[in-house]
């Protein structure tokens, strides 16, 4: 079985090499950068299955990079940094961050977080029961591309939280699917005290669809339950 290789992206020395012998401990291959041209100088020459970065960072800060790192299909982003306030932490999810911690974390809490993580990027929900392409009311699911193809031909590319999210919908038409089983199926953690991922991922999803005009509202909130697809998948 392939060892996944994990790449730390972080400036401060103490950090980086913290959580290399971490990860390494873990029996993981580790890389470090310590900004974003180094980060992409190891993605042309190394298959990257998880990148652990910190926000400030010289040159280009994590929020830009992760949109970068967005951009290459099954590679996990877990942001670990020193902000803690909820601005900071919905924008990183926003842009497609799969997890975020902060400073000083928990060594063991990461490892596992990773851990989950991994197992779904390397296990990606393309090769579940869902075929690799699915159409509803228009829109097509591409799961090779792990694209969103609106009904004139727009291509959204889907961060993994989002593709994974809209997957369980087309899979589960009609029922209400809660919280607890959208963070699962995203991340695979437990849902937290005060955690908005699920309702940031459903946002972005939604803003998608509201890019074409529609009568109707394809994803639903059942108050106190979780969300619905609604929509119609094509046989």
């Amino acid at each position: 079985m392939h060892t996944p290789n994990i790449l730390i992206v972080e400036d401060e020395v103490v950090t980086r090499t913290t959580l290399k012998s971490l990860f390494e401990a873990e029996g993981y291959n580790v890389f470090e950068a310590e900004n974003g041209d180094q980060m992409h100088d190891f993605f042309e020459n190394h298959s990257i299955n998880l990148v652990i970065m910190d926000i400030n960072l010289p040159g280009k800060n994590g929020l830009i990079l992760a949109r970068e790192v967005r951009d290459r299909k099954n590679v996990g982003l877990i942001f670990l940094t020193g902000r803690d306030n909820d601005v900071d932490r919905i924008l990183g999810l926003e842009i497609g961050a799969d997890d975020y911690l902060t400073k000083p974390f928990n060594p063991r809490e990461l490892t596992i977080r990773a851990r989950n993580l991994l197992a779904r990027t390397t296990n990606s929900a393309e090769d579940d029961d869902l075929p690799s392409r699915v159409s509803f009311n228009g829109w097509t699911l591409d799961g090779d591309s792990r694209s969103l193809i609106s009904p004139s031909g727009t291509e959204f590319r889907l961060p993994r939280s989002e593709f994974r999210a809209l997957h369980l919908f087309l899979s589960n038409p009609g029922k209400i699917l809660t919280r607890e089983q959208l963070i699962m199926e995203m991340t695979g953690r437990e849902l937290r005290p005060n955690d908005r991922t699920v309702d940031v991922t459903i946002r972005r999803i939604r803003k998608h669809f509201e890019s074409e005009p529609s009568e109707e509202e394809l994803i639903v909130t059942i108050h106190g339950e979780g969300y619905r697809f609604c929509g119609s998948v094509d046989q």
